[in-house]
Parts: C-alpha cells; structure tokens; sequence
C-alpha cells in the first residue's frame, strides 16, 4: 500500500515534539533533584519535648521543591503522549506495525520504559531518579531521530508475517521492562557506595536525593521479575517464526544469540538475587551486565554485524 506521507510528517513532528518536552522535562527534574539535595544536606534538628527524650527530626522536602516534581510528572505524561501518538501515526502512516526498522524499535522500547517509568516514579520516594531515568531515554531519542532515522515505508517481505507484529512488540516490551531494572540496579550498586544519610565526597553530594539502596534494589527484582517471562517469551515466538520463515528453530544468527545470552543473564540475575549465599551487589552487577547486552544487541548487533536480522533500514 502506497505510504500516507501526511500522517508520517504528524509522527515526525510528534516524535520531534515529544523530544523536546522530554528535554524539558529533565531540566524541571533537574531542578528538583537539586533542591532535593540542598534540603537534605541541612543539618537535622533536636526537638525537647518536656521533660522527654530529645527527637531528632530530619529535613524532609518543601512543598517548592514539591511542586516542582509534581511539574516533571505532569511534562513526563505529555511528552508519553506525543510519544504514543508519534509511534502509531508511524503505523497507519504505512498500514503496518510500527517495527519496520532501527528507528522505530528505538521509539517503540523507549515509549514502553517511560511508559512503566512514569507509573512507577509517582511515588514520592522514587521521584528524584527522573534525571537518570531521563538521561538515556534522551540520548537514545536524540540518536534514533539523527542517526537511525528512516523513512516511513512498506517492510522488506522478509518481515511480512503474522509474526512480526507478535514477536517484537513482546520483545520491545520485555526489552523496556528490562531498561527500567538495569538502570535500577546501576543505582543500586551506585548507593550501596554512599548509603543515604551517609553520603561523602562529590560522589555522595550527587547521590544524596536517591531512595535508599533498598528501594532501587526492590525495584530492579519487581521489574526483573516482568522483564524475564516477557522478553523469554519474545525470543521463544521468534524461534518459532524462524521455523515458518527459515525452516528451523535456531540457527545461532547474532541477534538471536546475544537475546539468548540476555535472557540468561536475566536468569542468572534473579537466582542469583534469591540465593542467600549471594550478595545483592554481585547480583546487581549480573543485572547490569544484561541491560548492557540488551544495548549492545540494540545498537552494534543491528548496526555493524551482518546477519539473517539485519533489518536496521539504514544505509
């Protein structure tokens, strides 16, 4: 089917529109974060009660500061709007899921980890990880849009399946899923070197506003937990496609083995983390080890190596 050029412009134009709000965004975040830090940098006070025991009541933050994580969340939910909108005008732009190439994977997983992102930073401890969460997003986005750009078009007829649409939507889902908790557990692992209320140096000026090592370590097991069945089970429909498409299961192609060796490490990670001969540290770093597979797949696999996946759309 010939390609709708004007529903293509409006996705260029959301995606172009989502960027900058996400920038935005950040910036507010920015601002909190900071104010976070100089608020819990104050000295605590000592309350005497008459007569009792003094309490020692520790800063906590101001509704300023307040309403500026209250405008990041707000900024955060319209640039995932314009996001969305941007991903499926890409769709109907060519009558097709919106998979087609590089580009659009990176829009597709990008969406889908600030879309779990946004849901799960509505708590208030969690609020000041924005910036870190928004960092990578922004300079994937930034690297998508400039670089791996391609324009809206019908798929190559290799990937004119039912499968298709099945197997890199679980994908792309289970890959953000898995964004959110290697980013967690890179915290984690960051925290456990300043834990909160014992921060020192430049280092721990920067990490003061972060939950406790606790809460990141909580929240890379809970996503983990989603990312492994969703990303296992994408690999495992991909197999099954290669049968209809290729004749067998699984022929060792390089993305099809470094997703195997992610999904592994996913493993590796979560019995890793639930064996109590094993420290949570050690079990973070297997963790971050698979986020950076997972980016590796994303950008050297596609990208440099040669294979039966080589579907980037660049040139």
């Amino acid at each position: 089917m010939p390609v709708n050029h004007t529903l293509s412009n409006y996705s260029d134009l959301s995606f172009k529109t989502a960027f900058v709000i996400y920038v935005l965004g950040l910036i507010l975040s920015i601002v909190y974060y900071v104010k976070q830090s100089q608020v819990l940098a104050e000295p605590a006070k000592e309350l005497v009660g008459a007569g009792g025991p003094a309490v020692v009541e520790k800063p906590e933050a101001t509704d300023n500061s307040e309403k500026w994580a209250g405008m990041t969340q707000s900024m955060i939910w319209l640039a995932i709007i314009f996001h969305g909108v941007s991903v499926v005008l890409r769709g109907m732009s060519a009558s097709r899921f919106p998979f087609g190439n590089l580009y659009e994977y990176v829009a597709m997983v990008t969406l889908v980890a600030m879309a779990i992102a946004a849901w799960v930073i509505q708590r208030r401890e969690l609020r000041a990880m924005w910036p870190w969460v928004l960092t990578p997003v922004i300079v994937l986005l930034f690297y998508g849009g400039m670089k791996l750009y391609a324009a809206s078009a019908p798929v190559v007829p290799a990937l004119q399946s039912f499968w298709f649409p099945i197997h890199v939507s679980t994908v792309s889902i289970g890959a953000g899923v898995g964004m959110i908790s290697g980013m967690a557990s890179l915290l984690y692992v960051l925290r456990m070197n300043q834990p909160k209320g014992s921060e020192h140096g430049i280092m721990g000026a920067i990490l003061r506003p972060l939950p406790s090592a606790k809460t990141l370590d909580g929240l890379a097991y809970k996503a983990a937990v989603w990312a492994l069945p969703i990303f296992g089970i994408g690999v495992a429909l991909g197999a099954i496609w290669a049968e209809s498409a290729w004749g067998r299961f699984w022929g060792w192609d390089p993305k099809e083995t470094i997703s195997l060796v992610t999904w592994v490490l996913y493993a590796a990670y979560l019995h890793a983390r639930a064996t109590s001969g094993w420290k949570n540290t050690a079990a973070a770093w297997i963790n971050i080890v698979a986020f950076g597979m997972m980016v590796f797949n994303l950008f050297f696999i596609n990208m440099v190596v040669s294979g039966l996946h080589s579907y980037a759309g660049l040139n």
